[in-house]
């Protein structure tokens, strides 16, 4: 059975201030969000008045997102990223979030190297383990080299670092058409997050639907496929943290309450769906 305290949302989904993001998501029921840094600096009174907001709530802070175009860097460009990545392991160390989401280049700077890729891996996963944070990596649907979720499994397992794992986007892997099959042959406890949204019509131009018309599951059309995939990750042995990675423009003229009350009923919809499906 699919817990629903194993759900969380993104602070991306609501619009608001950050203590009305909060507040609708503990209203909804959640205990759990996922942080990005605009979060902490935008705040008008200051990032450490937005730390203290964030661990006074009482939520928890799953992920941090997201880290861009780090890897297959060299020279001036990549200790520029590294730079950028030592910043927000600060940032998450404030608020005690304890996975970074990485996602896949789309540079035209970066090389597409196997081995570079998951050395470059593999490397901020080094330096993510001092401050006890780990890294999830996940596939852009329109990544540079690595655009769908087996390429980056592929690249995870290159890596060969305990601190980095993969991060399942669902978006991604329904707009990539990306058979599902795949989940079977991943170690469940590789999988560091999965971040689910749907769409709601047939993509034409993956950036804008990704960025702009994403909604919760049980919202749009590929219902089978969510949960074929969230039932194909947990009979994988994933046992972390699902958090709704639903960007929308519509949702952005809503109040924040209402947003979150979607995502519990999608958290509950799905739960049911998946607790309920035949192993």
């Amino acid at each position: 059975m699919l817990e629903l305290s194993r759900f969380a949302i993104n602070t991306n989904a609501m619009a608001g201030t950050l203590e009305e993001k909060l507040r609708a998501a503990q209203g909804a029921g959640f205990g759990a969000i996922v942080l990005s840094g605009a979060d902490l600096v935008g705040h008008p009174d200051g990032a450490e008045v937005a730390v203290e907001l964030v661990t006074g709530s009482g939520l928890k802070v799953v992920a941090f997102q997201m880290l861009h175009d780090f890897e297959g860097l060299s020279g001036h460009m990549l200790d520029y990223k590294i730079e950028i990545a030592r910043s927000m392991f600060d940032m998450m160390r404030s608020v005690d979030a304890p996975l970074l989401i990485v996602a896949s280049t789309t540079s035209p700077h970066a090389s597409g190297d196997p081995h570079k890729i998951a050395s470059d891996l593999a490397m901020l996963g080094s330096l993510a383990a001092p401050p006890g944070i780990r890294i999830a990596y996940g596939a852009l649907a329109w990544g540079r080299w690595i655009s769908e979720y087996t390429a980056a499994w592929e690249a995870v397992k290159l890596a060969n670092h305990a601190n980095v794992g993969l991060a399942i986007d669902s978006f991604h892997v329904l707009a990539r058409g990306t058979s599902r099959e795949a989940f079977d042959t991943i170690a469940g406890d590789k999988i560091f997050l999965v971040q689910l949204s749907d769409f709601l019509w047939d993509v034409d131009d993956l950036i804008e639907t990704a960025r702009h018309r994403r909604v919760f599951p049980s919202e749009g059309n590929h219902n089978v496929a969510l949960v074929d995939l969230v039932d194909r990750i947990e009979r994988a042995g994933y046992r972390g943290e699902y958090s709704f990675d639903v960007v929308n423009d519509e949702y952005l003229h809503l109040p924040a309450p209402a947003i979150a009350a979607r995502g519990r009923k999608a958290a509950t919809w799905l739960a049911a769906q998946v607790g309920g499906a035949k192993h």
